[in-house]
């Protein structure tokens, strides 16, 4: 069984940082696409940052020059390093992955809970 566990939020003020992680345990044989997403009540999934087993990266504009998405492979954690938090980015943040479990064989989407991000003052 694939499980992805974040943790890394909490109470920031605006300007502050938070380092975000997702620890990714079970059986995996690769994984292909790493991404976080962002959610707040009433309002869609938002992804906000990619990033490729090649290490191809995109994030959203609004987030662009602040997160960084990178992975450590020897732990199997993916980061979210976030900068300049303002309170527009308060919201739960939510890793994903697609992975393969056999080499070879089709590429699934894994999801975490979340952790809660919340910019104020």
């Amino acid at each position: 069984q694939v499980q992805l566990v974040e943790s890394g939020g909490g109470l920031v003020q605006p300007g502050g940082s938070l380092k975000l992680s997702c620890d990714v345990s079970g059986s995996i044989y690769s994984i292909a696409h790493m991404t976080w997403h962002r959610q707040t009540p009433g309002h869609q999934r938002e992804l906000v940052a990619s990033r490729t087993s090649g290490g191809a990266q995109w994030y959203a504009d609004s987030v662009k020059d602040r997160f960084t998405i990178f992975r450590d492979n020897t732990k199997n954690t993916i980061y979210l390093q976030i900068n300049d938090l303002k309170p527009e980015d308060t919201a739960v943040y939510i890793c994903n992955i697609q992975a393969r479990k056999v080499a070879g064989r089709q590429a699934y989407d894994y999801w975490g809970q979340g952790t809660q991000v919340t910019v104020s003052s």
